[in-house]
């Protein structure tokens, strides 16, 4: 949760960092106030931000010349300075040069290690390219492209101070020729947009898969492809983003204060990463102990130098850091122990199957026409809700349908393929449970359309159960291919009396049938009567029954816990994506059951 954090407050810098930088390099041929540069690099982060929800190929699509021609352009700058000023600089490629300078400038020399993080940042986020690119368009873009061009940047910078020290606060704008100045600071400007596009994509992918995991609130995710998984986009954070984003470049005004808050987010992240990843190597790469503890101590050990040189910036801004980091893991941290307090108290009070199997066919209560949904995420057992509505409302519907949504990996799951039906008890007690499985970039609960095609599985599990030749208490279908029972629907008007000519519409009644595929063998009787039943009950109509739960920390809790509970995570329950909201159940179909949890 820390090194979700740091990569939410990566997003946050970078962008700020990145823009703030790239539009500052203007005061280097015009006089311009710096609240005026202020104001322009607020207006492109406003534009950057508002392009987030054309999708990721999109965007790549309009910036993918400007990185090209950026990194071509920062090359040619580079190997241009550093002929014209000090070739001699290419001995700097050497690590032997990197020890003498340390042990010649001994702490001030490791704490300058904090700026040097700032010619790797990105790197931290490049995991994010991988929901978008292959390993190995990677691979060949950086080794062929990215990281020369980089060096040679890098290296022009340092031929160009040889000869003109003075200009060390904007050494990369005041050694570009003359000549080419502008169409560089236009193509800076641009890439500044660019390189701040992948971290916040970054952002998007890390918050999707903490809310998977119950760690961040429910939010909404907009699958912006339907060829790959990763590419997302998330309003609510694009937003948040944006503002906090606006209010750094405001708050700090320089890049330096910024970029001492970056360095820490950056190499924390990196280091969090290789304290996982040396995890990943033992437990599920199976490699020796011993050899994670290697790669742990050599990168590790060089990341720890990095993150001491870096903590040493915390007066100068690196506050900032430490400070939103530690939010964002307070905020995921309680949301996530709420969550997991509310599955444990559904796991303990689930209704008993044998109990409810025990209350006959009538469950002890009255059993309406009609069919009624209950959600819930237990996909083997009966929720509480069912048993707390039963208490206050001894009624339900006569066909009684457990539903359990689940979302896989894959764009889209055909209709034929969605559905997974099974009994609860015997025929007598109507009652199914049904798994409905989702791909990303289907749309939950197509209202009418999901009511009609779960109705036509049950039938289709009612028809195929009926040719086995042993059925079992509760056994599963899933109908693939065509399907071979069909649903027709039909509406009648009925008409009141005629009023000065005109007829009155008193009411439409909706009929539903279900026909067999002609040559098929004459169903059983009880089946027909299930049939039957059930398309009396999808005449009368489906209801859907909706759990809102509150959990409240118990009297004798101690005042942290009630704190996290009754304040933190009833503002977040309160202001996330109502459940009812993210199935897109119908309004005028809705039932919710109120319920309280003590923790």
């Amino acid at each position: 949760m820390l090194g979700t954090g740091m990569v939410i407050v990566d997003g946050v810098l970078t962008p700020a960092i990145s823009v703030l930088s790239a539009v500052s390099g203007i005061r280097v041929k015009a006089n311009l106030h710096e609240g005026l540069v202020l104001a322009i690099a607020c207006l492109v982060l406003v534009g950057l931000f508002a392009l987030q929800h054309f999708g990721t190929r999109k965007v790549a699509f309009m910036f993918a010349p400007v990185v090209i021609l950026w990194l071509l352009s920062i090359g040619a700058i580079g190997l241009y300075n550093v002929v014209s000023w000090n070739p001699r600089v290419l001995r700097a490629i050497s690590p032997c040069y990197m020890f003498h300078f340390l042990r010649m400038t001994g702490k001030d020399g490791v704490v300058s290690l904090g700026g040097i993080l700032l010619c790797i940042s990105g790197a931290e986020a490049m995991h994010a390219d991988l929901g978008h690119f292959s390993r190995f368009s990677i691979k060949v873009a950086f080794l062929g492209l990215v990281y020369p061009c980089l060096v040679l940047a890098y290296m022009g910078e340092a031929a160009f101070l040889t000869k003109h020290p003075e200009s060390i606060h904007m050494s990369f704008y005041n050694s570009i020729p003359e000549s080419v100045f502008w169409p560089a600071f236009l193509t800076a400007t641009l890439a500044s947009v660019v390189g701040s596009q992948a971290v916040i994509s970054a952002t998007f992918s890390v918050v999707q898969q903490c809310a998977a995991l119950d760690c961040f609130p429910r939010v909404r995710v907009v699958h912006t492809s339907k060829l790959i998984y990763g590419q997302i986009y998330i309003p609510e954070v694009n937003w948040i983003l944006m503002l906090l984003c606006l209010a750094v470049t405001l708050g700090f005004q320089d890049t330096l204060s910024i970029g001492h808050a970056y360095g820490i987010s950056v190499i924390s992240i990196m280091f969090i990463t290789t304290c996982l990843m040396a995890i990943v190597i033992k437990a599920s790469w199976k490699k020796p102990f011993c050899v994670a503890m290697a790669f742990l101590l050599f990168f590790g050990s060089i990341e720890l130098l990095y993150l001491f040189a870096s903590l040493m910036k915390v007066p100068q801004g690196g506050w900032f850091t430490l400070l939103l980091s530690s939010i964002f893991l307070v905020l995921m941290y309680v949301w996530h122990y709420g969550k997991s307090k509310k599955y444990e108290f559904d796991l303990h009070n689930k209704v008993p199957m044998e109990t409810l199997l025990g209350l006959g066919p009538s469950l002890g209560i009255v059993r309406v026409p009609g069919i009624g949904l209950i959600y819930t995420e237990l996909p083997d057992d009966v929720p509480p809700i069912f048993a707390h509505f039963m208490t206050n409302l001894p009624a339900f519907h006569k066909v009684l349908v457990v539903v359990c949504l689940r979302s896989i990996h894959v764009p889209t799951v055909p209709t034929t393929q969605r559905y997974l039906i099974s009994r609860i008890g015997t025929k007598d007690y109507k009652m199914f449970r049904c798994i409905v499985r989702y791909g990303y970039t289907d749309i939950i609960l197509e209202d009418e359309d999901f009511e009609n095609q779960l109705v036509l599985n049950i039938a289709e599990f009612m028809w195929k159960e009926a040719e086995l030749e042993e059925a079992a208490l509760v056994c599963a279908c899933a109908a693939s291919g065509d399907s071979t029972v069909k649903m027709v629907m039909s509406e009648s008007k009925e008409l009141g009396d005629e009023d000065n000519g005109v007829e009155i519409l008193r009411r439409r009644k909706r009929r539903v049938r279900f026909e067999l595929p002609k040559g098929c063998e004459p169903v059983d009787a009880m089946v027909e009567k299930e049939l039957v039943e059930l398309s009396q009950a999808k005449e009368v109509g489906v209801v859907y029954i909706l759990e809102n739960s509150c959990i409240q920390a118990k009297k004798d809790s101690n005042l942290l816990k009630k704190i996290a509970i009754d304040f933190v995570y009833a503002f977040l329950r309160r202001n996330c994506r109502a459940p009812a909201f993210t199935l897109n159940v119908p309004c005028m179909s809705r039932i919710e059951a109120g319920t309280v949890y003590y923790v």
